[in-house]
């Protein structure tokens, strides 16, 4: 038999920063040309991060992808081939009197708001710079209720024991109106309630008429929790948080050991015989 299309109705995910990008802030020529053979026999290879279109869409460019890619850590789906968003979800209404009640239990916050391609800074901290270092864009510094609506999601950044806090008293206050997660130890996210990694990696299956038994994913830190659940055999790197290694998932070589080449490896035996349906 042929090996051309034997990854045909399958999808592998990745998240992208410390997982298909290295600690040189770069795809490394391993990852990409596991992922253009994974392509060429007709995979389909998405990313899946908490970056929003702005933060992203220059680096995506240089990214092999054939399918759509989940952006603001699940409040957006994008497709960067017709250049479009395909969905897009938004915070409730309540969200900046929500986030001003919190602001007075917890003051020293400081955190980052996303509308449309706009991002806006409030109390921004040395946390927020390198933030915005890392992936290259800029913030308008604001006021909460200068900041236009609908938010898209928003990033809170401090210590790792402030946000603790402010992860509790959203999750005690309105434990059904948000979905909030640590996408690193210094990072909260705060979506939409079911707009997550994996609500719309599935979202992205379904378009593509891809069976949900055949959907892969990696990632390595909590925010990716939502899609590694949904994965056939859930991946990690091995420089991945603890929380994640302990759900399960199964650990292949770091962000600067080209774990996604791990992966198509594997996935090569999986599916050795040819494409399932």
């Amino acid at each position: 038999m042929s090996r051309l299309g034997k990854f045909d109705g399958v999808l592998l995910a990745s998240d992208f920063d410390d997982t298909l990008l290295n600690s040189n802030l770069e795809v490394s020529r391993e990852n990409r040309d596991a992922i253009r053979y994974f392509m060429e026999r007709g995979g389909r290879f998405s990313i899946a991060t908490g970056r929003a279109h702005r933060a992203i869409a220059g680096l995506a460019k240089t990214i092999p992808m054939n399918a759509p890619a989940v952006l603001s850590n699940g409040s957006e789906v994008y497709d960067f081939r017709e250049d479009k968003y395909l969905l897009r979800t938004y915070l409730p209404s309540s969200a900046l009197e929500d986030c001003l009640e919190m602001m007075k239990a917890v003051p020293e916050i400081g955190f980052e708001v996303y509308h449309n391609d706009g991002i806006y800074a409030v109390n921004p901290n040395e946390i927020t710079e390198m933030h915005m270092r890392r992936v290259g864009a800029e913030y308008a510094l604001s006021k909460p209720q200068e900041i236009p609506r609908p938010w898209s999601k928003v990033i809170f950044q401090q210590k790792t024991a402030v946000l603790e806090r402010v992860e509790a008293y959203y999750k005690t206050r309105w434990p059904d109106k948000y979905e909030i997660i640590f996408s690193n130890r210094f990072l909260l996210e705060l979506t939409e309630k079911n707009s997550n990694k994996g609500k719309m990696v599935l979202f992205i299956a379904n378009r593509l008429q891809i069976d949900n038994a055949h959907i892969y994913c990696i990632g390595d830190n909590k925010n990716d929790i939502p899609m590694l659940e949904i994965s056939a055999i859930p991946f990690a790197p091995s420089n991945a948080a603890e929380a994640v290694k302990a759900m399960g998932a199964r650990v292949v070589g770091s962000s600067d050991e080209h774990c996604i080449r791990d992966i198509v490896t594997i996935l090569d035996g999986v599916y050795h015989e040819g494409p399932r349906h």
